[in-house]
């Protein structure tokens, strides 16, 4: 295959964007993975983005902590610009979230204890996120939550001096009411209460709302208190829901602040569980920095229970060996970045669909052992993601079943490359979704059929997999 640098080689796409896309880059030799940013700085241009991806640039590295993913540095080549990013092989948050179900309440409390973390430790070095959602939230091999995406992301308190700001922006259901009205905000308020909609999302499995604003009913009934003994408030317990009802007022004044969310009985309740190397971030000073002493078992006064992960695996850069690979990464030259597009014009006006040159890079480890040699199935080795399924009846059949149910669906079904198809469709919010499908032969007759999402929301794409899993049930051998 054609290489991305010498040593290195381009796989499978792990997010798009409006400017570009995320990919994932393997090291030949040594099986390490990074995530690479690819922007087109042409299309960046058209929309004055320039500023606020050099600001994103900032603002990465400034954030020097475990639970945000990590940047290792950029290059510009022709007009593409390349952001070298940590790899996250856990997956996006929505994933782990069970259309209308949600997910187990010690599991969101986890999640919402670091993203509460991360959020303070944001805040704390003056910087607001802005587009808080479980599809900015990735996780690592270990489940620990790790922030991402900070293209919408401002400085909003300088040397003690704090700001308003007015710019509208973020994703509409998750917004503050009154970034929405278009005056002035303060940051912090803004950033607590896209916190609270993701915690509604992970205990119930659906949004609030579509916006909250005074056109949306779902939004006025909560504010009336008429919706609360509707979905999706009836699936939440009381100390959940009391916490929510405090970090979801509609007056910013009134909304709960961060410190007093931590000191909510429900967040501070026993038998959370979260990576030991949270205990060196500054994000978290109530934990105990210095504890070379403390075992796996140990029990702060935090009441949170830290478990010990495994050495840094061999999917992410050593720390010893970090700094040779960045180098090489960002001073020789970029050989070749594959798109199956057939025009510039096609590139300009929809995501690129580009099939790993190598399918054995779909099945890259999500955690590489250690010890080399020692032996993974197939299905233990891929990239995690809760969107694919295995059926029995080979490519060209599997591949006209999927099209047939995505039609009745309402899908418009498109034809990407010989064993691709993109399908898109307004979900029953009336936004666009738009996912990927791609089929991968494996042995005899059996195919593994992945689903990714390029466009619209995480939890619209998950009803949309459970639909079409279920029309395929006859022929799906597992959905993994």
């Amino acid at each position: 295959m054609t290489p991305f640098v010498d040593g290195w080689d381009m796989a499978e796409v792990l997010g798009e964007g409006a400017y570009g896309e995320v990919r994932l880059l393997v090291n030949r030799e040594t099986q390490e993975n990074l995530a690479v940013k690819i922007i087109d700085l042409r299309r960046a241009v058209v929309d004055n983005a320039a500023e606020s991806i050099r600001k994103e640039i900032c603002i990465m590295k400034m954030l020097r902590d475990p639970l945000f993913i990590q940047f290792y540095g950029c290059r510009t080549e022709g007009h593409l610009q390349y952001l070298f990013l940590e790899y996250a092989s856990g997956g996006e948050l929505f994933d782990r979230i069970e259309p209308d179900v949600g997910m187990k309440q010690s599991q969101a409390r986890t999640f919402f204890q670091q993203l509460i973390a991360g959020v303070e430790f944001l805040h704390n070095k003056g910087i607001t996120h802005r587009d808080l959602k479980p599809e900015n939230i990735l996780l690592d091999q270990n489940d620990n939550l790790k922030i991402t995406d900070f293209g919408l992301s401002t400085v909003f308190c300088h040397r003690g001096q704090e700001r308003k700001l007015s710019k509208c922006c973020g994703t509409p259901p998750y917004v503050s009411p009154e970034v929405l009205s278009g005056e002035e905000y303060y940051a912090q308020p803004a950033d607590v209460w896209s916190c609270g909609v993701i915690l509604v999302a992970m205990l119930a499995g659906e949004l609030p709302w579509n916006r909250p604003d005074e056109e949306c009913k779902e939004f006025c009934d909560y504010c009336t208190k008429k919706s609360l003994n509707l979905s999706p408030w009836n699936k939440i317990s009381n100390w959940p829901l009391s916490l929510l009802r405090r970090i979801l007022q509609r007056v910013p004044g009134d909304r709960f602040t961060i410190q007093q969310i931590k000191r909510h009985r429900w967040f501070t309740k026993r038998s959370t569980t979260v990576s030991s190397h949270l205990l060196s971030s500054p994000s978290t000073p109530v934990l105990k920095r210095h504890c070379s002493s403390l075992t796996p078992e140990t029990t702060l006064d935090t009441s949170v229970k830290f478990v010990d992960p495994a050495r840094i695996p061999a999917s992410q850069p050593e720390p010893q060996n970090r700094q040779s690979l960045m180098t090489e990464l960002m001073t020789l030259r970029v050989v070749h970045v594959s798109s199956t597009t057939s025009s510039e014009q096609e590139r300009a006006n929809a995501p690129s669909f580009s099939q790993p040159a190598r399918a054995e890079y779909w099945l890259l480890p999500s955690q590489i052992s250690s010890t080399p040699g020692q032996s993974q199935t197939l299905f233990q080795r891929l990239v995690k993601r809760m969107t694919r399924f295995r059926t029995s009846c080979g490519v060209k059949e599997t591949m006209l079943l999927t099209k047939s149910a995505l039609e009745k669906l309402g899908c418009l079904v498109k034809r990407a490359t010989a064993d691709e198809v993109v399908a898109s469709v307004s979900d029953r919010t009336k936004r666009d979704l738009v996912f990927r499908i791609t089929f991968f032969p494996l042995d005899g007759d059996e195919v593994l059929v992945d689903l990714r999402r390029s466009k619209g929301d995480g939890l619209e794409f998950k009803r949309y997999f459970v639909k079409i899993s279920q029309l395929l049930k006859e022929i799906i051998l597992k959905v993994i």
